[in-house]
Order: C-alpha cells, then structure tokens, then sequence
C-alpha cells in the first residue's frame, strides 16, 4: 500500500490474539494478519491526524470505530471458519 509500512502494530496483533489459534487453522492465522493490517493501518490515520481540527477529529473519530469494528469483524470471521 502506498506510503504505509506493514509491519504490525503491537497493538493490532494483539488486538485480533495473532499468537492464539488453538485449531492451528491456517485460515484462522491469514485472517487475523489481514486484519492486524487494517488495524495497523486505521491506527496510523488515527495518529496522524492533525491536531485541532474538526475535520481531523472526525477523522480520528472514524478511525477509532474503523478499529473497533475491524475486530468485531475478525472474531466473528475467525468464528464462522472454526465452527463445529
């Protein structure tokens, strides 16, 4: 992605559990980096919003809850490929 490292954020891995995978599903792990990525990547417009501005607390805003439903999203995917 243009202008943006991928290395995850400690924060986003730990926010989707990237080390917890008790089924040892390869889905399972490919799913919670592609969200750590997003995570990483929200966290990053959240933080380099400027300061002072109504438009840049929107943005902040918006990628707060970008961040929250991204985790929302990926417990329940990583639930839909472990149900038994």
């Amino acid at each position: 992605m243009d202008g943006y490292d991928m290395t995850l954020s400690p924060t986003a891995m730990k926010a989707v559990g990237l080390d917890f995978n008790p089924s040892g599903d390869p889905k399972v792990i490919q799913v919670k980096q592609l969200f750590a990525e997003i995570i990483t990547i929200m966290e990053r417009v959240r933080d380099d919003a400027p300061d002072g501005s109504s438009s840049a607390m929107s943005a902040s805003r918006h990628a707060a809850i970008a961040i929250t439903d991204a985790e929302t999203a990926q417990m329940r995917a990583v639930k839909a490929i472990t149900w038994k």
